[in-house]
């Protein structure tokens, strides 16, 4: 298949770049970034040189539709939504990493992302990519908004036990943080090194994007739509995100019990590692994968389930899943071109 991106020059871009350098089954044919365009994306990436050295275009979608069937979208939100339509209209299957058609209600974006949505057409006909909890609406799509970094790891860790009612949909709290790559490439004052080095500071507490994406999910899953604590934190390390999760039991159980209801909800999900008993998952076990990393604790004190998820937020949280929709979508193997080994130290 002939897949192209917009948005290239972006960190996401780049590690789509990378990840379809190994996939068996995709041509990287088209490459197109709006500031960087007429430049080798090996002068932008210079780890880049004599690997890939095609250039970046400026945007036509005559000619891009000439060249590929599927096309990612690396933009930063209030972009791809005025894009998509006119590659939909020629039959270019579209997967965008953005968020803007992740959100079915459309007042909803406004609010929480500051652009004008999309149509109420297409954001209805997109198709939530989380493969492990929405595969079967994923296949057959032509539309695919590839979740948030923070909902992955959040939504993960929380699925099995909303679906089957062993925690309350109520009172979930979110203990959020990331590392600086998530902010993207272009510089700003709260991420350069003086800011971030050694120090680790919250943002945008109560008012993160990803919030109403969670709830409209954990809806999904439990439904019962509640607001939950959603707090963000910036750690001073390139990539990873940790997410703890906080929920009152429904049910008398034990971790050892919970243990292996995680596992057999997972059993059949490559990506997900369910951690053994009393070990927890760290960033750096997953650096560089498409692995998301669990583990559980039964709070029996306090009758509360405390979820640690781990995930690279660069692959797992945006172009290693979106490869992976991409394999959802034309019935490959979930885990082609993805099979990397963690990077470790």
């Amino acid at each position: 298949m002939n897949v192209g991106i917009i948005g290239a020059n972006g960190y996401s871009g780049v590690e789509l770049i990378r990840l379809l350098q190994q996939h068996p089954y995709a041509q990287l044919n088209y490459l197109a970034s709006h500031s960087s365009s007429g430049k080798l994306i090996s002068e932008q990436y210079p780890h880049l040189q004599g690997v890939v050295e095609d250039r970046i275009e400026e945007l036509d979608i005559n000619e891009a539709a000439s060249k590929i069937e599927l096309m990612f979208f690396a933009t930063p939100s209030g972009i791809s939504k005025d894009l998509i339509p006119a590659f939909l209209d020629k039959g270019i299957t579209c997967i965008d990493l953005s968020g803007d058609f992740r959100l079915k209600d459309g007042a909803l974006y406004e609010k929480w992302y500051k652009h004008t949505q999309a149509s109420n057409e297409n954001l209805q006909k997109a198709a939530y990519g989380l493969p492990e909890i929405f595969r079967d609406e994923i296949v057959g799509s032509t539309l695919i908004a590839n979740p948030g970094c923070y909902p992955t790891a959040t939504l993960l860790g929380l699925a099995p036990a909303l679906e089957n009612g062993w925690i309350s949909p109520e009172n979930i709290v979110v203990d959020g943080k990331s590392g600086v790559s998530g902010a993207g490439r272009k510089a700003s004052l709260g991420t350069h090194f003086g800011e971030i080095n050694e120090n680790m500071k919250a943002y945008k507490l109560g008012s993160h994007q990803h919030i109403p994406e969670i709830e409209q999910s954990i809806s999904a899953l439990s439904g019962t739509l509640h607001p939950i604590t959603f707090s963000t934190h910036l750690v001073p390390m390139t990539r990873g995100i940790m997410c703890t999760m906080y929920a009152d039991l429904e049910v008398k159980t034990t971790t050892e019990k919970l243990l292996k209801q995680y596992e057999e909800y997972y059993q059949n999900n490559f990506f997900v590692r369910i951690r053994p008993l009393d070990t927890w998952p760290a960033t750096k076990e997953v650096l560089g994968s498409n692995y998301c990393d669990i583990g559980i604790k039964v709070e029996e004190r306090t009758k509360k389930l405390i979820i640690v998820s781990v995930i690279d937020n660069v692959v797992k949280g945006a172009a290693g899943q979106a490869v992976q929709n991409l394999n959802v979508l034309n019935g490959w193997p979930e885990e082609t071109g993805l099979t990397v080994t963690p990077v470790y130290p």
